[in-house]
């Protein structure tokens, strides 16, 4: 079995496109690639955002790209793909993290509701994958993807219906990328955090009745642990020695259906 390395790691050269990562989850992620070697490239929904974003990563030490996308409209995610090949080069990476969470009780939700949570977190992560992986097939370079699900999407929780089933969908639409895409040399992973403390979310982390709810204990060390566990799966999906343990598995794969 292959045994990871630090070499192993070495992004240098790859360009990777992380959604949402202007701050939170996104930027952390992005952040450990940069370090690893990475041009990292990023879109949020407003400019302001993303002018927020690019000072964060220069104040970091990192030359981050920032595109303004609305990844829910699907000519502009087709856009941007373009643009971001044209301008920086060749996306070898992508990281669906963009997403939005909306606590409401099942009896509760409404269509419009449902829409919005879905779209974003669902729809979009697969129509944003199907046109990165459209060029990686019409280039034959193949590249990865990295989905970022929750462990809402693993198992029920109260007042999180909507955010669930959106996170459940992308880790069956993972599976299926996977497997469909794997024979154009396109990897596909989903990576499911628990709860991560976030500028979105921090305000009601920060309420002892959401604590008690959640059984949350909201400390720094916690929060920088997770982070760091986070990033360096993202590190481990994105580098070489996942490439030599997804061929093994694809061959066995082959065996089976021959």
């Amino acid at each position: 079995m292959a045994q990871c390395t630090p070499k192993s790691f070495d992004l240098t050269g790859k360009v990777a496109l992380i959604t949402g990562a202007s701050y939170g989850i996104g930027m952390a992620i992005a952040k450990a690639m940069a370090a690893n070697g990475a041009t990292i490239v990023f879109n949020d929904i407003k400019q302001e955002l993303v002018d927020k974003g690019l000072a964060s990563y220069a104040e970091a030490g990192i030359k981050a790209h920032g595109y303004v996308c609305d990844v829910t409209d699907e000519d502009a995610v087709n856009a941007m793909v373009a643009k971001i090949t044209e301008e920086v080069g060749h996306i070898n990476i992508l990281v669906n993290n963009a997403g939005i969470i909306k606590r409401c009780d099942a009896i509760d939700v409404t269509p419009e509701n449902w829409d919005a949570v879905d779209f974003l977190n669902e729809k979009m992560v697969f129509f944003l994958s199907q046109a990165v992986a459209k060029q990686w097939v019409a280039d034959k370079k193949g590249g990865k993807i990295i989905n970022i699900a929750s462990v809402g999407g693993l198992k029920g929780t109260s007042a999180l219906s909507l955010y669930g089933a959106s996170k459940a969908g992308v880790i069956n639409l993972t599976k299926t990328m996977a497997l469909e895409w794997s024979r154009y040399g396109i990897q596909t992973n989903a990576v499911c955090p628990g709860y991560v403390v976030t500028e979105i979310n921090k305000a009601e982390f920060e309420n002892e009745v959401s604590k008690l709810n959640n059984n949350i204990v909201s400390l720094e060390k916690d929060i920088e642990l997770k982070e760091s566990e986070l990033k360096s799966l993202n590190n481990v999906i994105s580098s070489k020695d996942l490439e030599i343990k997804t061929l093994i598995k694809e061959n066995k794969q082959s065996k089976k259906l021959k």
